[in-house]
């Protein structure tokens, strides 16, 4: 595919290193050069111009694109450029916005007749995120395939796993009804194999059926706790979300340091508590208690702070907290403490940009795009190498696994026998950087 990016930023700049792995042919453009130097050594083309000028777009050749996405920090400047970019006969569009009015269905019509075909923002999708993990506080990673009839969950071991310390071929004596797909382990991702043993602090990707999570939650030693009430430190946009997102389910405190955007949310949700002060003032914290809540979000502007205040309320008790960590290079950090979920604005949104570019893509249904591994959702056509032998037989890269497949409307786990079909829609996954070899088996 060739794909143009318009914005270097944060969101930009990870999709496209991202996406360089993945022999697409990728141009990045931007107004600021500086911006662009440190993608110079990637598989990939810069281009110094402005996405809202037409003699820009079209030195890029921007009208034979398969895909553009607009990610620049200005709502109307993606908006515009999609539009733009369409103009000049890109296939697909994305942009970047922070108004989620915009995603309100009697608008849909209008960003189709601008040009622009898909809309993302990246706080309604951390907001989302929290949500989710709120709901299952026992998982870091939830994640529904074929609407819900496969499941991917991500889960950190302790020492009461019963998983602990077995080997992927013992597992099954536990349940048959969990497949540990990938392990991430200090800094490394691992595609298991049988004799690949399970070790305390990993964080494990396990997929099942609907119908056996509570079995897998009972494998990782794990305890749904409900959470009635909720303290978020930090008032910015994705809590925002979070209060449109829980509504009136849930009790949310508000620390907020900001005295005006503090009284500016106090007024639009009156039923939201709100505190104006910094957590970090001992006198402020042992006022609000943070013992006394079931869950703890940290959403400030420091990656490393946030990390610091979910220790604080997990020392505390709280049992589920967590952390807005936009510093990638804090990701590896932050998992290896006890600080529960971690939510990153890009990563999320580049993982729904990648799913939006293999959506365009015949060959694949869907995949979404983890920090260092892809989930690829594949339906299997007649013909297809993986249909002609089981899977113990088809001497399958290291490089992915098969974890579960759909067939006839009912998800089910794949084992070493189990035969593929056309038709099937099965989950593959892979090491970052290694989709393109699944061509060899799906094609």
């Amino acid at each position: 595919m060739r794909i143009v990016i318009a914005g270097a930023g944060e969101v930009g700049t990870h999709l496209a290193k991202m996406l360089s792995d993945e022999e697409q042919d990728i141009i990045v453009m931007d107004v600021d050069n500086k911006k662009l130097e440190p993608l110079e050594n990637y598989n990939l083309l810069t281009h110094q111009g402005s996405a809202i000028s037409f003699s820009d777009l079209n030195a890029i050749k921007t009208g034979a694109c398969d895909l553009f996405i607009a990610v620049t920090k200005s709502e109307a400047r993606n908006i515009l450029s999609c539009s733009m970019a369409k103009r000049l006969g890109a296939r697909k569009t994305v942009a970047r916005i922070d108004n989620d009015e915009f995603f309100n269905a009697k608008w849909r019509e209008h960003f189709t007749t601008l040009g622009i075909d898909h809309l993302i923002y990246p706080e309604m999708l951390a907001a989302k995120e929290i949500s989710s993990a709120l709901k299952r506080t026992w998982a870091r990673n939830w994640f529904e395939l074929f609407d819900g009839e496969l499941i991917v969950v991500g889960v950190k071991i302790r020492n009461n796993a019963r998983i602990v310390g077995k080997m992927l071929k013992e597992v099954s004596d536990i349940s048959q009804y969990l497949h540990v797909s990938a392990i991430k382990r200090n800094r490394e991702i691992i595609i298991p194999r049988g004799d690949d043993r399970v070790m305390e602090n990993d964080i494990v990707y396990i997929a099942t059926t609907r119908d056996h999570i509570d079995e897998v939650r009972d494998a990782c030693g794990k305890i749904q706790t409900p959470v009635d009430n909720v303290l978020v430190v930090g008032g910015n946009d994705i809590a925002e979300q979070l209060i449109k997102r829980l509504g009136k389910s849930v009790d949310i405190k508000i620390i907020e340091s900001d005295e005006a955007r503090c009284e500016e949310l106090a007024q639009r949700y009156p039923n939201c508590k709100l505190v104006q002060g910094d957590f970090r003032d001992s006198e402020l914290s042992e006022e609000e208690s943070v013992s006394y809540y079931d869950a703890f979000v940290a959403l400030g502007e420091n990656s490393a702070v946030n990390m610091m205040e979910c220790m604080i309320a997990k020392t505390n008790g709280v049992p589920k907290t967590i952390a807005q960590v936009e510093d990638i290079q804090f990701i590896y950090e932050a998992e290896a403490l006890n600080i529960g979920t971690i939510v990153n604005k890009k990563l999320l949104a580049s993982s729904r940009i990648y799913q939006i570019m293999l959506d365009a893509d015949e060959d694949n249904a869907r995949c979404l795009a983890l920090a260092d591994a892809e989930v690829a959702e594949i339906i299997v056509k007649e013909g297809d190498r993986v249909t002609k032998a089981t899977v113990k037989d088809l001497k399958l890269s290291r490089d992915f696994t098969i974890a579960g497949l759909v067939r006839d409307g009912e998800g089910q786990l794949v084992n070493g026998n189990t035969q593929i079909q056309a038709g099937d829609h099965v989950v593959v996954f892979c090491l970052q950087g290694a989709i393109h070899k699944l061509d060899k088996y799906f094609s």
